[in-house]
């Protein structure tokens, strides 16, 4: 390649590697700087979240979930290659060894600067039968177009799912909307973990009463198959569960395979390691993002991994900006996510009592029920607002919330008032909107911050 144009290879095809390609396109042009992406699976730029939606029916199309197709990464001058994998990285010489997964040929490409963008894997348990015929993981769209492709040809209409994280509780929802009888297998004991224990029983509740049978405190030690070698049965150490299909959604780990051989640095949860710039420690001409990568919890101090879009897709911003010439940083999170089952959302952001415990925080924990909107006016819904905050500062640590229409986004608030480091006391002078039909005059996150500026000076 020539002197004065330099070359930006990207691993990974989906919302951080295609946005950091395009932000860097965005920055330079064809001209000045080549960029060749290399993607192994058929799809890119898509939402990995919206798929228990489309499996559910929700969301009609596969291509919904698609914003941008690999034909409009490539007319913006993007050398995007379409099932290729990335075999190896050489960092010394500065080049990456792909695989044509269709033809099978290998071939070397140099590059001046490196985005890797590999993303996460499902956590896929070594479990007899589990890659029988009949169990899927969902991470991917080809994952849930194979999903979809079972249910079409299956008979029988009972679902077991492995799980009750946010992908869990999702896709049980989802097979409930196919029409199947779901049964939940989760080790913990309540589901969503990201929550306390106690708001987690709220979702238990909640699924229960949707008709989706809930087993907790269960470790799933085999998956049985019938003659054909298809999945039939889903077996605990106490119980079976009769199964045509099932969904494994146990979460997911860093997909850091190819950067741990190449020697790159990673923390203490499989993650790549980068500073403020998204550049690999110790890498000048390295970025990495999505969810790959660790990130810094604000709230905290440490480092976590957390699989999210909206973090991918902000790396992706982050390190284009840098690799093509600006400058840009991504400080870290607060830990916000948002998800419903059927009618009911459930919120979190900042730290549990687990988490605030192993962060060496003294804290008060204090709970609430309010309604999404004014007592009297149509609609309103009860919702559950539990908040944590440090017991000498009252600084705020974190905000759980499950409702019913309306309680889910409320959180945001809480993440701002996290990410600008408030306390509880700051928090009830917040000069937030009011209407009957959008909130009690005290709305729930500022009842919630009363009671715990309470808890703070009794303690």
């Amino acid at each position: 390649m020539s002197s004065t144009r330099e070359r930006l290879v990207v691993i990974g095809g989906d919302a951080a590697g295609m946005s950091a390609a395009s932000q860097a396109r965005r920055l330079r042009g064809p001209d000045e700087l080549e960029i060749v992406a290399f993607e192994r699976g058929h799809f890119t730029s898509y939402s990995a979240c919206g798929i228990p939606y489309w499996v559910g029916g929700d969301v009609e199309q596969r291509d919904d979930l698609v914003a941008r197709t690999p034909e409009q990464h490539r007319e913006r001058d993007i050398d995007l290659r379409m099932r290729t994998e990335v075999r190896r990285i050489d960092v010394a010489n500065s080049r990456v060894l792909a695989r044509d997964l269709e033809g099978g040929e290998e071939s070397w490409t140099t590059y001046d600067k490196l985005v890797i963008a590999t993303g996460a894997r499902p956590v896929r348990p070594s479990l007899p039968g589990i890659d029988a015929p009949g169990v899927h993981g969902v991470q991917t769209l080809d994952d849930g177009q194979a999903l979809l492709d079972t249910l079409a040809r299956t008979e029988g209409r009972r679902a077991v799912v492995i799980g009750a994280g946010y992908i869990g509780v999702e896709m049980a929802e989802a097979m409930v909307n196919r029409g199947y009888e779901v049964t939940v297998v989760n080790r913990g004991k309540e589901p969503m973990a990201t929550l306390d224990p106690d708001m987690g029983r709220l979702v238990h509740e909640a699924m229960t009463g949707m008709g989706i049978t809930m087993v907790n405190d269960a470790e799933v030690t085999k998956i049985r198959t019938g003659d054909a070698g298809r999945v039939r049965a889903v077996a605990t150490e106490d119980a079976e569960y009769p199964a045509d299909v099932v969904v494994l959604g146990i979460g997911v780990r860093p997909e850091t395979a190819l950067a741990r051989e190449a020697g790159l640095p990673l923390g203490e949860h499989g993650g790549l390691l980068t500073d403020l710039a998204m550049r690999v420690r110790g890498h000048e001409n390295i970025w990495a993002g999505g969810d790959c990568v660790e990130v810094l919890d604000l709230v905290s101090g440490a480092h976590r991994h957390i699989a999210l879009g909206t973090h991918a897709n902000k790396h992706g911003q982050v390190i284009g900006s840098n690799a093509g010439g600006g400058y840009a940083t991504f400080p870290g999170v607060v830990g916000t996510a948002v998800s419903k089952v059927c009618d009911l959302e459930i919120a979190r952001t900042g730290l549990r009592e687990k988490e605030a415990r192993a962060a060496g925080l003294q804290f008060v924990a204090v709970t609430i029920e309010s309604t999404s909107r004014a007592g009297y006016y149509p609609g309103a819904a009860l919702m559950t607002v539990k908040m944590l905050a440090e017991r000498r500062t009252g600084r705020l640590l974190g905000v759980q919330i499950v409702g019913r229409e309306g309680a889910g986004k409320r959180v945001d608030v809480a993440a701002v008032a996290l990410t600008a480091g408030m306390t509880v006391e700051q928090m009830t002078a917040l000069d937030l909107g009011y209407a009957p039909p959008f909130s009690p005059v005290w709305d729930p996150v500022l009842v919630a911050a009363r009671k715990a500026v309470a808890a703070v000076r009794a303690g």
